[in-house]
């Protein structure tokens, strides 16, 4: 495994409130991969930070060389390429751990408009209506 692509998406109703994430990650051998999943109550930036450690998590265990990932959320590339500090409490934990998994890959992050993470989306939107983990 060498170079993977992942869209990822948080999404909550409410904020917070019931929220999932949802992760597709491109460059498999076998076909993309797809995660929907539950993450209980939390707000949006959680959710997104959760489907950023997602799709990292997954990348390693794939053992992939390199991972660039796509998100909607601006406020997490922003902190995660170092242009925006990250002082919230909630959020430190998770951005510290995404950028230490970060940190074993070659690893890139890009803003992309919400219209072009359509798919990741529709996964966090569906494991909030139905709650799959």
């Amino acid at each position: 495994m060498s170079d993977l692509v992942a869209y990822v998406d948080g999404g909550s109703l409410g904020n917070p409130g019931p929220a999932g994430i949802g992760v597709v990650i491109a460059g498999c051998e076998s076909g993309p991969i797809r995660i929907a999943k539950w993450i209980g109550n939390q707000d949006n930036n959680v959710a997104e930070y959760m489907a950023l450690m997602e799709a990292l998590q997954c990348a390693l265990s794939l053992k992939a060389k390199a991972l660039h990932v796509y998100s909607d959320s601006q406020v997490v590339v922003r902190q995660m390429r170092g242009e925006y500090s990250c002082r919230s409490s909630r959020l430190y934990s998770l951005h510290w751990t995404c950028r230490k998994l970060a940190r074993a890959l070659s690893f890139s992050i890009s803003h992309v408009p919400r219209e072009n993470n359509a798919e990741a989306n529709s996964l966090a939107s569906t494991a909030v209506r139905q709650r799959t983990v």
